[in-house]
């Protein structure tokens, strides 16, 4: 799965939020509601649009997103 297929940044969308291509569901958005529990049933019921294919496209980008942080070590006081 490439992410870059399904999401799309674009500043005159929702300020250049990450949003799945042609709608205004951010990845935010549609990760919170995995987050609280929404089966992946719910959502595409919900959002008749949206495709498995575009639930997977945001989990890509956050994991992508994620695997470019930086992390640094603090002695503990």
């Amino acid at each position: 799965m490439n992410w870059r297929e399904r999401i799309a940044i674009d500043p005159g969308i929702l300020v250049g939020k990450p949003v799945v291509q042609g709608t205004r569901l951010s990845v935010e958005f549609l990760l919170g509601l995995l987050a609280q529990g929404w089966p992946e049933s719910e959502i595409l019921r919900n959002y008749p649009g949206l495709a498995r294919d575009d639930l997977l496209a945001c989990l890509d980008y956050a994991r992508e997103l994620i695997s470019s942080e930086e992390t640094y070590p603090f002695p503990a006081a």
